[in-house]
């Protein structure tokens, strides 16, 4: 636990405000831009990732531009120490509309460790009927600050590794949040697009000695009609709520 702490304090210290100071960045990193109007040193998300070299051991800091980036993205595994970052979560969008298998399905896949994702959307715009994830997380001591992640099943595929999640806005209707990793969710707001008979989590621990599970604190949550909190994916599956609103959405 106190290593956790300690992960969560570093990446709270790294995300301190909404837009880095460029020269403060590149004294200590490198710094990639990625603007669509070919301002920067990519136009594509994807591409200025791919630059990154394999087994990468310095910090890469990659600041995204205002845009709509209609891409899928993967960090393979091989490629930690990123930070991609946009200026506020409404202007830089990264969106997809894939359905199907739930890992071929996700707008954004992040497998290395030591990752943080700041003020960006992502989202899986293909809707109700299908598998649709918008972000599937198994790098370890991975952190999201001020993002929305937006689809309808399966929004969050929230897998292996250890995560932090600071006011980040997730909206989606079945089982939006699901996997087996050991998460904190402080100050998110979670909003359910559920008709009825769902649930928001589905966390799959299958073993008594497994320290996984997810934590909810200080966050909120809304919706459309009426959603159950979640559902036993695995036998040992662990959730814990603190001090969260809960809008009557939430069946009894």
């Amino acid at each position: 636990m106190a290593a956790f702490i300690f992960f969560v304090t570093l990446f709270m210290l790294m995300a301190s405000t909404p837009r880095a100071d460029a020269a403060q960045i590149s004294a200590a990193a490198l710094l990639l831009r990625v603007d669509q109007l070919g301002k920067g040193d990519y136009e594509k998300i994807q591409d200025a990732i791919d630059a990154v070299p394999s087994d990468n051991r310095k910090v890469v800091f990659i600041l995204v531009e205002p845009g709509i980036y209609n891409e899928k993205i993967a960090v393979p595994a091989d490629k930690p120490f990123i930070t991609l970052s946009g200026s506020k979560p409404n202007g830089t969008i990264i969106t997809g509309s894939d359905s199907g298998n739930i890992f071929e399905s996700a707008t954004f896949t992040m497998l290395a460790s030591d990752f943080v994702g700041r003020y960006l959307t992502i989202q899986n715009t293909y809707g109700p009927g299908a598998k649709v994830v918008a972000l599937w997380v198994s790098g370890n001591r991975t952190a999201f600050f001020g993002c929305r992640i937006l689809s309808y099943q399966d929004t969050l595929l929230d897998d292996t590794g250890r995560h932090y999640y600071n006011n980040c806005y997730i909206e989606g209707a079945v089982d939006f949040i699901f996997g087996n990793s050991t998460s904190l969710f402080e100050r998110c707001y979670l909003h359910t697009l559920s008709e009825g008979g769902a649930s928001i989590i589905a966390q799959r621990r299958e073993s008594p000695s497994e320290k996984t599970g997810f934590i909810f604190q200080g966050c909120k949550i809304t919706g459309v009609k009426t959603i159950v909190l979640g559902r036993p994916w695995g036998p040992y599956s662990k959730v814990i709520f603190a001090l969260t609103y809960m809008s009557s959405v939430i069946l009894p």
